[in-house]
């Protein structure tokens, strides 16, 4: 069998762990499965005598009929751990150790929630017996690697037995306990084992040799800081024995193996330097003779994010030979590990008791010289590590069978597979390629080759899977298909191999869909033709290339035809139009003239408010001018024509109100008054303390003027301190008005000789001691 799963080829190239079929689980061909509410199916004994297959899951034990575990006929017992062990994460009893004690009994070990325990059951009844205490037998936890092995009544284990212990290989009662030693030199080093199987090479041993017990498992190096660190990973696999006759040392070792050796498993690539160093699996192949037992491990590697797996088959009279080769010895404290060099102790350290050794009187252990037990206990190492082998057979057929059939373990059920599924392969290559050992070609289909007496007419490849399908012609499914010129066209082809990659050919010329100017592209789904003319019509075919021979899958007759004239020829295209701004677009035009539009329109309505508010503010100036004149027009005829010359000179008085915002002239600005300039006769009245109208009030109508009477002496006043000698009346106002009385006058002064400064001092000097009425009549000066 080759080292790898994988084609050499995939091998080395970043080790790829492809597989070349996949089946849905719903497809698989006669499946048989077993379904429970238990999980953790993780013990499996399978006893073809009794036609049994024994199930260990957590918290029930099954028994199940082997030609068909699907059936019905199962039994159980149901071993739990006690409620209040079960509050706990993983505090459950999984089945740990399932195996046959004797003729009649089982014997089987729980982890029973970190409390492990183990008993016995009756193969008849199916019933277990009272429980027995299992510390030194069964690990704690349900994920600790762990092996065991009952040989004649007597229990193997090796595992880490308690939280804080180291790993350890311990043979418990009836026969007298040992383990492995852990000072000066420690025989394990965080050991994970997977797995362990006895070796009868005691039987027709011409040396008259014991049987032996081999331990497989993965460790700690503590060598690789050497020249044999065969290279960068930390933990390597490792094959360890013991002897099955060992009884340890009388007073060095005793109650520790007298036997104990261990070496170092190789599974690599050696061209790339490439070890996987991590053990998952070992399987032992048995044959009558020792020297041609065989085993296979599944390798693993776990460097950085590099994840692969490989199967290597070893041989036991390589693993033998190495146990007999050089011992490593640690220097410097043990700081640095190299060979042995020096003097090795007689009888050979490690050596099970054979004839020449009872020939001189050492028929046990316990007899063997201190100097030969100190030496095994420091150097339990060999130098020599154990290669795989190649060979040009993977499985060898061996004698027929009764149960043909892969029984699969997962967490929540089993599965029943049979070995082969020949029935699958529908092609010579197809058959060769998959290289199954339970497969081979006989002419007209894929069969199994177990029924087969004679097997010589049966075509095989295991170790190439490429040859013996020369002179298969297989039949290839052709179509036909025709397009016009400049269409595109997808030639599929389906490769149902994983590892086959797909290859098109043109008329017999090989295609390379990658290039600029090829006209095609190829990928997994096919191939396309691009814009086809109609030189590109032929014959197109599509291979399966793998193992370097390529197998017609698919052809396909292409005809590329021209454009005749009855069809409708197409519409041509539009003349591309010339590059445009955006902002000529019909949208974005429009959206300019509404734009503008909006713009206008808000001009519009402000000027609209600026000319109303101006019209506004001319009207409230001509509402606040009073004329006197107008005033005295109204009165009768005959008054005004006996007085019109008496107050000439007040004719031409003008009364205006400065209120509100529009005051009209400005004070002391020139005023054109019968074609002449007057500058300035101006009285302003100061508001007073009176009662003011709401703005909203209308002012009343002007009254007509009275006649300034001439008799009034100059002392005269009214009540608000106004002087009767004033050259004219006012009416009364509101206390918040201002009035202002114009003169036409040449003269300014009083018609009683006051000066009009005068006049007014004298009124503001009398203002300050006359008391201010509450609610004057009329506006203060």
């Amino acid at each position: 069998m080759g080292r790898d799963l994988v084609p050499r080829d995939l091998a080395r190239s970043n080790c790829h762990d492809t597989v070349r079929t996949r089946t849905e689980l719903s497809r698989l061909l006669g499946c048989r499965r077993f379904r429970s509410s238990t999980v953790n199916h993780s013990s499996l004994l399978l006893q073809p005598d009794s036609g049994r297959l024994y199930v260990g899951a957590r918290g029930a034990v099954f028994a199940l009929n082997a030609s068909d575990i699907s059936s019905g006929s199962s039994l159980k017992i149901e071993w739990e751990a006690s409620p209040e062990q079960k509050q706990h994460t993983e505090c459950f009893n999984h089945i740990r150790l399932l195996q046959r004690f004797n003729s009649t009994h089982l014997y089987m070990c729980g982890t029973n929630a970190f409390r492990p325990l183990c008993a016995y059951i009756d193969e008849t009844s199916f019933e277990m017996s009272s429980p027995e205490e299992g510390r030194d037998k069964c690990p704690y936890g349900p994920s600790t690697g762990y092996t065991g092995l009952i040989i004649d009544q007597q229990i193997y284990t090796a595992t880490k037995y308690e939280f804080r212990s180291f790993p350890d290989i311990r043979r418990n009662s009836p026969s007298p306990t040992l383990k492995t030693e852990d000072a000066p030199t420690r025989w394990l080093s965080e050991a994970d084992f997977v797995g362990s199987a006895l070796v009868s090479e005691s039987a027709n041993s011409p040396t008259g040799d014991d049987d032996k017990i081999y331990f497989f498992f993965t460790e700690r190096a503590e060598e690789q800081n050497g020249a044999h660190s065969g290279g960068s990973s930390s933990r390597v696999a490792r094959v360890a024995r013991v002897c099955k006759g060992d009884r340890g040392g009388h007073l060095t070792l005793q109650k520790r193996w007298t036997s104990f050796l261990k070496a170092r498993l190789i599974c690599s690539l050696p061209e790339f330097n490439f070890h996987f160093n991590m053990l998952r699996s070992i399987f032992f192949l048995p044959a009558t003779s020792p020297k041609d037992t065989l085993f296979f491990g599944i390798f693993g590697l776990e460097w950085k994010n590099v994840k692969a797996s490989a199967v290597c088959r070893f041989s036991l009279a390589e693993v033998q030979e190495a146990f007999q080769g050089p011992y490593m010895e640690t220097e410097n404290s043990g700081s640095k590990w190299k060979e042995y060099s020096g003097k090795i102790p007689d009888p050979r350290p490690g050596t099970c008791i054979t004839d020449s050794l009872r020939a001189r009187g050492i028929n046990m252990s316990t007899s063997l010289p201190d100097d030969v037990l100190d030496f095994v206990r420091r150097h339990p190492l060999m130098s020599s590590r154990s290669s795989p082998l190649t060979g040009d057979l993977c499985c060898s057929g061996g004698p027929p069978t009764t149960h043909n059939e892969c029984l699969c373990e997962f967490p929540v059920r089993c599965a029943q597979l049979p070995l082969s599924s020949c029935s699958r392969y529908t092609s010579c290559y197809d058959c060769i390629f998959s290289r199954d050992p339970h497969c081979a070609w006989d002419g007209g289909s894929c069969v199994d080759v177990l029924p087969h007496s004679n097997r010589s007419t049966l075509i095989q490849d295991i170790q190439h899977g490429s040859r013996g399908c020369e002179n298969y012609h297989q039949a290839v499914m052709q179509k036909s298909r025709s397009v016009r010129v400049g269409d595109d066209v997808l030639l599929q082809c389906e490769v149902t191999s994983n590892l086959a990659s797909p290859v098109w050919s043109q008329d017999g010329r090989d295609l390379q869909g990658y290039g600029l100017s090829s006209g095609v592209r190829t990928g997994t789904d096919g191939l396309l033709i691009i814009d086809a003319k109609p030189e590109q019509s032929g014959l197109y075919t599509c291979y399966g290339a793998e193992n370097n021979i390529r197998v017609p899958i698919i052809s396909y007759n292409i005809t590329v035809q021209e454009s005749t004239s009855t069809e409708r020829p197409l519409h041509p295209l539009p003349a591309p139009l010339l590059p445009t701004s955006n902002l000529l677009n019909p949208q974005n035009m429009e959206a300019l003239y509404l734009t503008l539009i909006t713009i206008l329109g808000g001009l519009c309505i402000v000027l609209t408010v600026v000319l109303l508010y101006v019209g506004f503010c001319l009207r409230v100036g001509n509402r606040g001018k009073y004329s006197l004149r107008a005033a005295a027009a109204s009165y009768p005829s005959s008054k005004r024509t006996n007085k019109n010359r008496k107050h000439r000179s007040s004719s031409n008085m003008e009364l205006k109100t400065i209120s509100s915002h529009c005051n009209g002239h400005a004070n002391g600005s020139a005023k054109h008054y019968n074609g002449d300039i007057q500058n300035g006769g101006l009285l302003q009245i100061v508001p007073g303390e009176g009662y003011t109208t709401s703005i909203s009030d209308s002012p009343p109508p002007a009254p007509p003027l009275p006649t300034t009477p001439n008799h009034q002496s100059p002392d005269c006043e009214f009540t608000n301190g106004l002087s009767s000698t004033l050259p004219s009346m006012l009416r009364r106002i509101n206390g918040n008005s201002y009035v202002l009385l114009r003169q036409s006058d040449s003269a300014n002064t009083s018609p009683n000789g006051y000066s009009f400064t005068d006049e007014l001092n004298k009124i503001l000097e009398k203002r300050k001691h006359t008391q201010i009425q509450p609610r004057p009549d009329e506006s203060s000066v």
